[in-house]
């Protein structure tokens, strides 16, 4: 079974926008000044928003190219 490439473009976006809302879940972690552990769930926050939005970014860039060949 293949995956169109609207497909992989589909799931690449949904990735960006599911790292962008981790990145809002560490700031608003980071910005809450009287949660105990808001260290670390700033911080698992901000890694996962960028290993999400990296790999839907590499994602959406496989998808164009191979659309193009």
């Amino acid at each position: 079974m293949r995956i169109s490439s609207d497909d992989k473009k589909a799931i690449g976006l949904i990735l960006i926008c599911l790292g962008v809302l981790f990145f809002l879940i560490g700031l608003a972690g980071h910005l809450k000044s009287q949660f105990q552990f808001r260290g670390e769930i700033s911080c698992v926050g901000f890694t996962a928003a960028a290993i999400a939005a990296g790999i839907g970014v590499i994602v959406l860039l496989l998808s164009f190219r191979k659309s193009r060949g």
